[in-house]
């Protein structure tokens, strides 16, 4: 048993047998709950299906789509690198939470502001490293919440008709503002997102379930680890089962070859024996539950601060 600090609140964590599915799309589909472009039109690239729902990731990214999206990435970069301005620092991402609601109540969606902040607050102490893992250099800003009643945005689904209306009338800023829009979304996904692409993609943001965030009902993904896993996908990052065992993975040395993605929290599991380490199943990249899930990697923070450079930074 493992006890998870997240500056927020403790929670001993077992070997759990939920299920948690996350997808990961190219870009211009989404990445689901965990949801890209280089994914059949419309698809979404990260998807992550709450306890007992029967979504599945269509888009799971294939070997030629990554490859791609790499090529793609070196050639944003070395392009900024030309004009000068591809040295990192750190990033402050200006952030706008879009509450979707059936009504007014708290059970059509009505969110008080103290989750909200919760959740920006698990936010900022996963990306500061502050749960166990790598400082990333990003961190969040709340700017604005927008609340919108709305019953037919209420159960949006990915890159559906729905989602394209709601993220046109309701999306601010530009490639470097997060947009999170919160609802009860359908499908039985807990959230998606959408990779960085060239050309701001309408579809770019971060959906999830709004009973996800601290103090929700969505137990044991209640503690804000969809918008963290979503926000990942928002910056570029694969699952770390992408890929499974063989080859490049998700691009990232220091996090362990992982066949399939963990539910749960297997504590010792290992999918690919042949390569070094165990699989990573406190990477917020993965599936397992929220109490289970506290870090990125050095590694992963470099790829986001890559992207960030490539796709979102001015």
């Amino acid at each position: 048993m493992t006890v998870r600090r997240h500056g927020r609140s403790l929670r001993a964590v077992g070997v759990a047998a939920g299920l948690l599915l996350t997808l990961a799309v190219a870009p211009g589909s989404a990445v689901g709950a965990y949801a890209g472009e280089d994914c059949a039109p419309g698809s979404s690239s990260g998807l992550r299906a709450k306890p007992g729902g029967h979504a599945h990731d269509p888009n799971e990214l294939t070997g030629k789509q990554v490859a791609a999206r790499e090529r793609d990435m070196k050639a944003q970069l070395a392009a900024k690198r030309e004009r000068g301005n591809a040295q990192f620092t750190s990033a402050t991402v200006p952030t706008v939470v879009h509450v979707i609601m059936e009504d007014e109540t708290r059970a059509g969606g009505n969110l008080p502001d103290q989750m909200i902040n919760a959740q920006m607050d698990v936010l900022n102490d996963a990306f500061a490293g502050q749960t166990g893992g790598a400082d990333t250099g990003f961190r969040f800003d709340l700017v604005k919440v927008t609340r919108t009643v709305n019953p037919t945005w209420y159960t949006v689904t990915p890159s559906s008709r729905v989602e394209r209306q709601m993220k046109s009338a309701l999306r601010e800023g530009g490639a470097e503002t997060l947009n999170v829009y919160v609802a009860g979304i359908g499908g039985g996904l807990l959230g998606w997102a959408y990779f960085p692409k060239q050309k701001l993609n309408p579809l770019d943001g971060v959906v999830v379930l709004n009973e996800s965030l601290p103090g929700g009902t969505a137990e044991p993904y209640d503690e804000g680890d969809t918008v963290t896993h979503e926000a990942g996908h928002w910056l570029n990052l694969y699952h770390t089962f992408q890929g499974g065992c063989n080859g490049p993975g998700d691009r990232v040395d220091d996090t362990a070859a992982e066949a399939s993605p963990a539910f749960g929290c297997p504590e010792g599991r290992d999918t690919c024996v042949k390569q070094a380490g165990a699989d990573p199943i406190h990477n917020f990249m993965d599936y397992s539950e929220d109490a289970c899930m506290y870090e990125f990697t050095a590694g992963q923070a470099q790829r986001m601060q890559d992207a960030w450079t490539a796709y979102r930074a001015a």
